[in-house]
């Protein structure tokens, strides 16, 4: 009768817990390699997981709860504020249990890939438009950040196509070298703008390089998926500037937006997919 009434008395959290159940069982489903069937381009197992992590997204972040109960007494919103917070503590233990969904298919995931890339291509042409936005003595600065985008970007969409093509060891051997080469540019020029004095300046000059630099975690993600735990371990070696250096610079609410209109999906769950990759490469070495 106790754990009926605590389903009862807590509602949210309870629920919250289920999502999370739920969303563990489909990880490790995925892992086995147990699909239970497609679902559009993927499986019905990660369809069931992105819902289920999406909907503890969003009750984590329930802004309209606080209201209401602010509105109705001082004492009754702290205990909804104090219920919000225990929800986005099983927010952040779901992202610290639930691993990247694995058992894709070389295949699938050069495609996911190729599908970023327009993504990045757009935001590499926005870098190219940005320094006319600066002050003067700004924009030479946030040129000489970025002037390796251009590059950078054609080399790792023709990698990307190339692994599409043939997903061997040897081509993703040369992606996985790629993606990392242009993730430190990206994270140099964000250490770059943030030096910029002018406020307006630095905040183009931010946005500009958050927006490539959030294809490229994507990516990188992505290549992650799809390397050994050893190669990802070289792949983070050469490594130089880490996440956590950056980490100030990075406008996840930006990163969210794209994320979001790259898969046509809530933002609130984008910016659980936000904080999952950027976890998961913060902890293997990057």
């Amino acid at each position: 009768m106790n754990s009926i009434s605590n389903i009862w008395n807590h509602p949210k959290t309870s629920a919250a817990g289920l999502l999370i159940a739920v969303a563990t069982i489909a990880s490790v489903l995925s892992q086995q390699g147990i699909s239970l069937g497609a679902a559009g381009s993927g499986t019905v197992v990660t369809l069931v997981s992105g819902l289920a992590t999406a909907l503890l997204g969003l009750m984590a972040r329930d802004p309209g709860a606080a209201e209401s109960s602010s509105a109705n007494s001082t004492s009754a919103g702290s205990v909804l504020s104090g219920s919000t917070a225990k929800l986005g503590v099983w927010a952040l233990i779901a992202l610290l249990l639930l691993p990247s969904m694995a058992g894709c298919s070389g295949a699938s995931v050069a495609q996911e890939i190729v599908n970023w890339t327009p993504t990045l291509e757009s935001a590499v042409a926005t870098v190219d438009s940005t320094a006319a936005l600066l002050a003067p003595s700004d924009a030479p600065v946030f040129a000489a950040a970025t002037i390796g985008f251009d590059a950078a970007s054609n080399l790792l969409v023709t990698q990307a196509k190339a692994y599409l093509a043939n997903p061997s060891a040897g081509t993703l051997a040369q992606l996985q070298e790629q993606v990392v080469v242009f993730q430190q540019q990206v994270n140099a020029a964000l250490l770059s703008a943030a030096k910029i004095v002018n406020p307006n300046s630095q905040q183009h000059a931010l946005n500009a390089i958050n927006a490539v630099g959030t294809a490229v975690l994507a990516i990188l993600a992505l290549v992650e998926s799809a390397s050994t735990k050893a190669q990802v371990a070289r792949m983070a070696a050469q490594s130089t500037i880490k996440l956590a250096t950056v980490r100030p610079y990075l406008d996840e609410g930006q990163a969210a937006a794209t994320v979001a209109a790259r898969y046509g999906e809530p933002v609130e769950q984008a910016r659980v997919q936000v904080a999952r990759a950027e976890l998961s490469a913060a902890q293997a070495g990057f």
